[in-house]
């Protein structure tokens, strides 16, 4: 969506934030903001304006906007400025550094994605609970929203769905590198759950930092298994994210049963 297009639809959400009947008027925004009315038009209308820091900072405050929409309005009216980082010089090495962090890990599942959602690395542990990532190409993104074995071992998957699809659009929004994204975009919406759950509204959200899983496993435990996402981003590194999965409580391995006559045989 366009800026104007955002904004039409973000004084709406302020109404609701603010427990209104109806969208925040543009005469409001404008006077709450200092600006006028005419100012603030033109910017919806779509027409160039000026845009400092201290105008996005107050509009943002007026139009109650979360941390995430913050970011997505700075990038629209910036043009991703302050967004995008340059790869240093050695950014080989550390990338290489961080598939060590990941496969050092023997704890809790470990992955690094790039900024599409490719699958750069992982540990042990995330192969033995996701084998789908030893699959060439692997992608979060598209096996979270497309593969049916997502569905049946993410419990709530479709409050899941609607927070990975707001991320697909935060990600769509401050990109300068649009081209793969709207080829997963495309591949994704051919699901016709992911159509519904994309039409619903035009969320984002930046990260999935601290958000809690609840996972059915078989094959690695017998009870259902609850992870917190932590995401750290690497300086330097835009668009990578190392992702770890940390247990609530120690998982319980699921019990290996011995077929009746192999059990004779070894007490013989």
């Amino acid at each position: 969506m366009e800026l104007s297009q955002l904004l039409r639809v973000w004084r709406v959400d302020a109404g609701v934030k603010l427990r209104r009947d109806k969208a925040i008027p543009q005469k409001e925004v404008a006077e709450l903001m200092g600006v006028s009315e005419r100012w603030y038009r033109s910017l919806e209308s779509g027409d160039s304006v000026s845009l400092s820091s201290d105008i996005l900072g107050r509009l943002s405050e007026v139009l109650v906007l979360g941390p995430d929409e913050r970011m997505v309005l700075y990038s629209r009216a910036l043009d991703g400025a302050g967004l995008a980082l340059a790869d240093e010089e050695g950014a080989a090495e550390e990338q290489l550094a961080l598939l060590q962090l990941v496969t050092a890990q023997t704890q809790f599942p470990a992955y690094l994605t790039d900024g599409c959602w490719n699958i750069l690395g992982y540990n042990t542990l995330m192969a033995d609970w996701f084998p789908w990532v030893l699959a060439p190409g692997a992608n979060l993104m598209r096996w979270a929203l497309t593969d049916h074995a997502a569905r049946e071992q993410m419990l709530d998957w479709r409050q899941h769905a609607e927070i990975y699809l707001a991320m697909l659009r935060f990600a769509l929004a401050t990109s300068s590198h649009k081209a793969p994204l709207d080829k997963l975009l495309q591949h994704v919406l051919q699901d016709a759950e992911c159509r519904r759950l994309w039409a619903q509204g035009p969320k984002v959200i930046a990260f999935r930092q601290g958000h809690r899983y609840r996972l059915v496993l078989p094959h690695v435990s017998p009870e259902q298994i609850s992870v917190t996402s932590q995401v750290l981003l690497p300086a330097y590194q835009h668009g990578l994210r190392c992702v770890m999965l940390l247990p609530q409580k120690p998982v319980l391995p699921s019990r290996v049963v011995i077929p009746a006559q192999q059990n004779r045989s070894s007490v013989q």
